[in-house]
């Protein structure tokens, strides 16, 4: 239906049913609630960019104006009339440039402006003559100023703590990842963190990555059984989406608005490219192998660099099907990686010194990856009202990983990555309102797997005689053995009326939320027997093995959950003037979990935690000396009653901009607002799996490590025992002698953060030259992290050894199973104290460059190593103490610059620099006795300046052939000066008397890469 004049006339739109008394305002906006819900499925439209402002004429604003924004690539078109006021606003919009035309009393004009994903743009626009505002006070009647502009700034009139990314910063800033989070960190507050073995993962403040989530075309990637916040992003070299089919995106660091869920730090939002009315396509190939690069650490000392590769290419193509109203895009994304490492033996053991047979093992190695992506879109336009958008993904990967220091070739895991999405979008643009629907499948798995299978081979090292296993070389087959995955389908609504007035103009967008998802879980580790041999024996007769084996009769460490997933949101855009903006928002979630409500505490553990404490007079049970210590275990032992899932997700998001003079030059913008996110079912799982699938170790007599055989867990050695079949045999009269107890608390919640702001950004003209500057500080307090405490006590309740502030009494477990009760519950926090400036000159093809500065003043603690969900070494949380949070300098500089130099050369750099981050290391120089009597969790920081710092470039140049075809390359070198960036440390402080002399001293681990020179080729069409 077309929205003429006559029409309106017939249908009175919303707005003007709500100009009435404040009564009938608030009367209304509850029945729009309610029509929101009978509405049809769709998704928050948080990629969807808003053009707004108010039209005027010769006599003043211009009511019943006809304003329509006509999308110059593929045709859409939105066309909306003006209220009395000459108010407008075109929403729901996809990013990219626009025509804009206006058309009242007889006068119409034309103006071009390019929206960014999820931007809210002010536009005023005239028939009569009066020139226009732009987004940042620019006049509008230069249509390329204009137009530039738009797509160069970032919202301003809004209170969340965001940042655009370009697609020019994406395709020329240097990188060697492919991964298009990489240039996330130009943003204060954001960290895009690489580890020593290539992977890489995004994370915000002082929190984890796991709070994060990234928003694909409005759709979440949350990943709901590991770490790492998205989807595929835990330990992996590989990249979540093509990047090639990334448009722009926008990165949200606090006081998003109510349309955001499942997180607790970043938002991150992000759109794809589509198909235009004109055919295009692009194919790229890059690559680096080892004689482009600096040795690292560890192959300066052997003299020779171990062969290496990075390749990566891929092709995209896009174009009509139907011109101006349905377009196609596909793109096809490769890596190929073969990775570095250096094996040696530790404990101060040298190659040369070892047994013959494993000197094969030592050197360095590589690790092969493989990924393949794939994406392909469908847009549709039916009219100026139906818009629908099929896309899907698929990821494939295989990798080596666990390559490294004592962990040979035989010990790593082959780990496969799939990732399986699909969405179909259809929305309605209606008179005054617009629903978005989206309906969403998506099917992730993650399967490690030993890299062989067989017996395990450890070399160990006795300290004075004991009979401890401090390792040397792990030199047979390792013990991974574990299928995750998640699997199903939702269904979300998004509704905003775009023309509502009471008191201002207000936006109001509403959403709710279903989602059905199957999680499940495979752990089965150690899967291979592991053989302990001291490396000062004979390397024959093991002294230890420790396996795995599942319960007669029971699952072996497998288990499902059949989640639900509500939500529901109102969010209200009120401008209350020119100059004052409110976003008022609230949502509340809800997930259903019954691997967790349905759980029934084992009748066995029951009676077990019922009977004789061995160690405690006769008549006191085990439950009782757990009471002792302050441990009431009703609160963890459930029937399948007891307990519930988290009802108390509700979240106000509260935020404000004030534009001094109302023209978006000078705005102070603040907010606060509850955030929550949700507990990771890789740790809800291990109650069941673990009770599943017991860890058992068996000692054998053998010279240096003598044991009774017969006597608790000593056997006689037999070379018959050396099978899985025989150990599996050893355990099923007695299933429970190596079993550890995982109970969980009856009362979990769900991890949040609170999130506070204020600031304020500039429009600074400096010459001819437009900068943009925005100084913020923020706090954000992060609470009910998840954690897993151990729970064995003495008999009168006590912790620690008498005397003693360390030491957890593994010695003191349920009686007749394994070492370890371990007790599942929330309690690990974060508080972050941030100064944010950000300062930026957007690159436009008329200046040629641009440049943005991002620098972030952290203040922050943290109670638990980042990361680190078990904490056994104290009875709580408190024992640990409030300590740097790990990985999260004091001080982060990132500067970024592009320039297009002569001869069609286009010049880019990023400069990271960022100060020492805290190393957490076991204190143990107040031990007087050497019996770690006085240890306690410390932290030290390198003494330096600079804990981090690298300078990547980049040089460019396209040919143009002049026949539509271009042929482009360029070279990046990437830590330019081979900057040591080292992540691994000694961490051993000595005991009192006995300083350790080489403490803090690093260690050959670095976060790659050592100085790399990387060449890129393409063409276009």
């Amino acid at each position: 239906m077309h929205h003429d004049i006559d029409n309106r006339r017939r249908h009175p739109s919303l707005r003007s049913r709500l100009a009435g008394a404040p009564g009938r305002s608030l009367l209304a906006c509850a029945l729009a609630s309610c029509l929101m819900l009978a509405a049809p499925a769709a998704l928050a439209q948080s990629t969807a960019a808003t053009i707004r402002g108010v039209v005027s004429g010769n006599a003043g604003p211009s009511g019943n104006a006809s304003v329509s924004a006509t999308n110059l690539a593929s045709g859409l078109v939105r066309k909306v009339q003006t209220a009395g006021d000459g108010n407008y606003t075109l929403a729901g919009l996809p990013p990219g440039t626009y025509r804009i035309d206006v058309d009242a009393d007889g006068q119409t004009n034309t103006r071009n402006v390019t929206v960014a994903v999820g931007q809210t743009a002010t536009l005023n626009l005239s028939t009569g003559g009066v020139a226009e505002t732009a987004p940042g006070g620019q006049s509008a009647t230069d249509i390329d100023k204009v137009t530039v502009t738009a797509a160069a700034l970032a919202e301003v009139r809004t209170s969340e703590n965001a940042t655009y990314i370009s697609t020019k910063q994406i395709e020329a800033l240097p990188q060697g990842t492919r991964n298009f989070l990489a240039f996330a960190d130009t943003v204060p507050g954001v960290q895009f963190v690489q580890a020593s073995n290539g992977s890489a993962s995004l994370r915000s403040g002082a929190q984890s990555s796991n709070g994060v989530n990234v928003y694909i075309d409005g759709v979440g990637q949350k990943n709901y059984v590991l770490a790492g916040g998205i989807s595929g992003q835990d330990d992996t070299r590989g990249n979540p989406f093509p990047q090639s089919a990334i448009g722009e995106y926008k990165v949200i660091t606090s006081n998003y608005k109510a349309e955001f869920d499942q997180l607790s730090s970043a938002a991150i939002t992000a759109v794809t490219r589509s198909g235009t009315n004109e055919f295009h396509g692009d194919f790229f190939w890059d690559n680096t192998f080892e004689k482009w690069r600096a040795p690292t650490p560890a192959e300066d000392k052997a003299g020779v660099k171990t062969d290496s590769k990075e390749e990566q290419y891929g092709i995209s193509f896009g174009g009509p099907i139907i011109q101006d109203k349905m377009h196609f895009f596909v793109a096809y994304e490769a890596k190929e990686y073969n990775t570095p490492f250096t094996i040696k033996p530790g404990e101060g053991v040298t190659a040369a010194t070892l047994p013959a047979q494993f000197q094969s093992l030592i050197g360095g190695v590589n690790a092969p990856f493989k990924e393949d992506l794939y994406f392909a879109k469908l847009d549709l336009s039916l009219g100026e009202n139906h818009y629908f958008e099929l896309t899907g993904k698929y990821r494939d990967e295989t990798e080596l990983t666990g390559v490294d220091g004592i962990s040979t070739v035989p010990f790593g895991t082959a780990k496969d990555n799939q990732d399986k999405r699909a969405d179909l979008r259809y929305q309605y643009t209606g008179e005054g309102w617009i629903n978005d629907a989206h309906l969403t499948f998506e099917d992730a798995a993650y399967n490690p797997r030993a890299n062989a299978f067989g017996n395990g081979y450890v070399l160990t090292r006795g300290d004075n005689g004991s009979s401890g296993d401090k390792r040397v070389l792990n030199a047979g087959p390792g013990e991974n053995f574990q299928n995750k995955s998640q699997k199903g389908w939702s269904l979300q609504d998004d509704l905003t009326f775009t023309d509502l007035q009471w008191h201002g103009n207000h936006t109001v967008k509403m959403g709710v939320k279903y989602k059905s998802i199957d999680i499940s879980a495979t752990e089965q580790i150690p899967y291979n027997p592991q053989f302990f041999y001291d490396i000062g024996g004979d390397l024959v007769s093991p002294y230890l093995v420790r396996f795995g084996a599942g319960l007669p009769g029971i699952a072996d460490g497998s288990v499902e959950s059949r989640n639900k997933q509500f939500g529901i949101y109102i969010q209200d855009d009120w401008e209350v003037n020119d100059k004052l903006t409110l976003n008022l928002g609230v949502r509340w979630d809800y997930e259903t979990s019954d691997v967790y409500t349905d759980y029934r505490t084992p009748a066995d553990v029951l009676n077990a935690l019922n009977s004789q404490d061995p160690r405690a007079p006769a008549g006191q049970s085990y439950r009782q000396s757990l009471a002792n210590g302050g441990i009431d275990l009703n609160k963890f032992i459930s029937d399948g009653s007891q307990r519930s899932n988290f009802k108390d997700a509700i979240q106000p998001r509260l935020g404000f901009s004030y534009d001094l003079n109302a023209d978006q030059r000078h705005v102070i913008y603040g907010g606060a607002g509850r955030a929550y996110d949700r507990n990771i079912f890789n740790n809800l799982q291990l109650e069941t799996t673990k009770g599943t699938f017991p860890t058992y170790s068996y000692r054998f007599n053998q010279p240096g490590h003598p044991c009774t055989p017969g006597v608790g867990d000593c056997l006689a050695f037999n070379p018959g025992l050396m099978n899985r079949e025989a150990l599996e045999a050893l355990v099923a009269a007695n299933p429970n002698f190596g079993r550890e107890v995982f109970l969980l608390s009856n009362d979990l919640k769900t991890p949040y953060s609170d999130q506070f702001s204020v600031g304020m950004r500039n429009a600074v003209t400096i010459g001819e030259t437009e900068w943009q500057t925005d100084v913020g500080v923020s706090r954000i307090v992060s609470k009910d992290g998840f954690a897993f405490l151990l729970g064995n006590r003495n008999p009168d309740g006590s912790f620690y050894p008498p005397g003693a502030q360390w030491g957890a009494p593994f010695g003191a477990g349920i009686p007749g199973f394994g070492r370890a009760l371990i007790l599942g519950v929330n309690g690990i926090e974060t508080r972050a104290n941030s100064l944010l400036v950000k300062i930026d000159k957007p690159y436009t093809r008329e200046s040629g460059w641009g440049v943005t500065v991002a620098y972030t003043f952290t203040d922050a603690e943290e109670n638990r190593e980042t990361g680190e969900s078990f904490s056994l070494d104290h009875p709580s949380l408190a024992g640990f103490g409030w300590h740097d949070p790990k990985g999260v300098p004091r001080h982060r500089l990132v500067a970024t610059g592009i320039y297009d130099g002569p001869w069609g050369l286009t010049f880019s750099g990023k400069m990271t620099l960022a100060s020492p981050t805290g190393y957490y290391f076991v204190n143990c120089s107040q031990s007087p006795d050497g019996n770690d009597r006085a240890c306690f969790t410390d932290q030290y920081k390198q003494d330096r300046t600079i804990g981090f710092k690298q300078l990547d470039l980049a040089v460019s140049k396209e040919f143009d052939t002049g026949a539509g075809f271009k042929f482009r390359i360029r070279g990046d070198v990437l830590n330019v000066t081979n900057a040591r960036n080292y992540n691994q440390f000694d961490t051993f402080a000595g005991r009192l008397g006995m300083p350790n002399p080489n403490f803090g001293d690093h260690q050959d681990g670095i976060i790659l890469p050592t100085r790399t020179f990387k060449l890129s080729m393409g063409f276009s069409w």
